[in-house]
């Protein structure tokens, strides 16, 4: 019965992470794309004034609510996790180097993507029962579509429920309990013996801290993102440039080696990978698991923000994918390219292929900041998704469930944090996209609405 269940979701898996959900998500930016006149591109400039300007800006919410950019902070704390560091390795290593050129197409079509979702999920917003703003693709299909469509709302809500659980906290506390065992085992502060004992240790206070953070309300939520995720961002980028700046005599060949190895990866890999496919694939299936544009997970943070103007947040959603995968994940392929750490192309790699890039350059002091990195990055993402996963139970039942679920989901944290759950990441991660069949079926259909937004709010003719 296991294998029976193991091949199913295997096969699912394959489907949902491979060409055709890829071709449906680039081909829905596409559309996007082109029918906004290439807004993502255009209005760059605006949207970057725009946004960046709201970062210095002090701003209080109303009740119920989030500032616009503790919305942006929330959405990014989901999407600003251990995806960019340990996928952007794994791509390079199944793609080569190409794989990033292909990883900066799927974000500049993400752009518009995210964009859209964040637009129609203010647009379509509703206020619960507590008075809280509460949006996203369920909210879209259900006030922008006709009743017909209203199942794909149930739809993305059951497959969020399903999917938090995994991935949004028991595999991310599995890289907090990893991290932190690797950097005290690193500096024998604890034996191989005691793994066990520290790993129940950590496991309580992620379930503690997650707890406090998630029953203290939207209000604790926003402020705990706006405080953690720039932070978090800002070392990171530091020390990845870092690396850049003292191998900057190899960033030439580096780059191009990105765009030779797009389109002729043999020449690059020494003929390990060989495949134009394969370099596309990897590229823009890691581009899209990181920035979730086309899954619609990121809209309902946005959702939350204290604003009056859709597709001013939605500029929002431009910023949050540039920031994720044009800055971040690029960030994370130059560590591992300058540095010229080896790479075993063809088998597939994660976190410490990014983290050699950084102690070969550093020194291996550095692991205790890639340590800390990591559990930042997962800690955040495990506060996003709490708040997905609870706006999504809402929806199926009542604003009465939600401190229930957060409780059950902060407990949740001990589990992955002590067992090893095996075949439930992967299960997880099929929910995961399955969220985006609905939600792009849905910005399809609701192309047109966002096109006469962004024409009242430009004025265009």
């Amino acid at each position: 019965m296991l294998e029976l269940i193991q091949s199913v979701n295997s096969a699912v898996n394959n489907f949902i992470w491979g060409v055709p959900a890829m071709i449906c998500i680039i081909g829905v930016g596409l559309l996007l794309t082109i029918k906004t006149k290439f807004l993502q591109i255009r209005k760059f400039p605006y949207a970057m004034k725009e946004t960046l300007g709201r970062v210095f800006k002090k701003q209080d919410a109303s009740d119920g609510s989030m500032t616009p950019f503790q919305a942006v902070c929330t959405a990014l704390a989901s999407t600003v996790g251990t995806g960019n560091i340990a996928g952007v390795a794994g791509a390079i290593a199944i793609g080569g180097p190409g794989a990033v050129f292909w990883m900066w197409i799927s974000a500049i079509l993400g752009m518009c993507t995210k964009f859209s979702e964040v637009t129609l999920a203010v647009h379509f917003r509703e206020r619960n029962q507590e008075g809280d703003y509460v949006g996203g693709p369920m909210y879209y299909i259900k006030n922008g579509l006709s009743k017909n469509w209203h199942f794909l709302a149930v739809l993305f809500s059951a497959f969020g429920v399903l999917t938090v659980f995994g991935t949004g906290n028991a595999t991310q506390v599995n890289t907090i309990t990893t991290a932190i065992n690797s950097a005290l085992l690193n500096f024998h502060v604890i034996s191989q013996s005691s793994v066990g004992t520290a790993n129940l240790i950590i496991g309580i206070i992620v379930a503690i801290l997650v707890a406090l953070i998630l029953l203290g309300g939207i209000k604790r939520i926003g402020q705990v993102a706006e405080r953690l995720v720039p932070f978090m961002a800002f070392i990171y980028i530091f020390f990845a440039l870092g690396v850049v700046v003292l191998n900057i005599d190899q960033l030439p060949a580096v780059f191009g080696s990105i765009i030779n190895g797009a389109f002729h990866p043999a020449s690059v890999t020494g003929g390990i990978v060989g495949s134009f496919f394969m370099s596309m694939k990897k590229g823009v299936a890691r581009g899209i698991f990181s920035n979730e544009a086309g899954l619609g997970t990121g809209s309902i943070a946005h959702a939350c923000a204290d604003t009056k103007e859709p597709v001013k947040q939605g500029l929002l959603g431009i910023f949050e994918v540039f920031t994720d995968t044009i800055l971040i994940c690029t960030l994370t392929a130059l560590v591992i390219l300058c540095s010229g750490i080896p790479i075993g192309f063809g088998a597939d790699a994660g976190a410490e292929l990014t983290i050699s890039g950084f102690t070969s350059t550093y020194g291996n002091w550095i692991s205790i900041f890639t340590a800390v990195a990591l559990c930042c990055f997962a800690f955040s993402t495990i506060i996003g998704w709490g708040l997905y996963g609870a706006r999504c139970i809402e929806f199926l039942f009542s604003s009465k469930v939600i401190k229930p679920f957060m409780l059950v989901y902060s407990l949740v944290a001990i589990l992955g944090a002590t067992v090893d759950l095996g075949m439930l990441w992967s299960i997880a991660e099929t929910f995961n996209g399955l969220m985006a069949i609905p939600n792009l079926i849905a910005l399809f259909l609701l192309s047109g609405t966002v096109v006469k937004l962004v024409k009242d709010y430009f004025h265009e003719k």
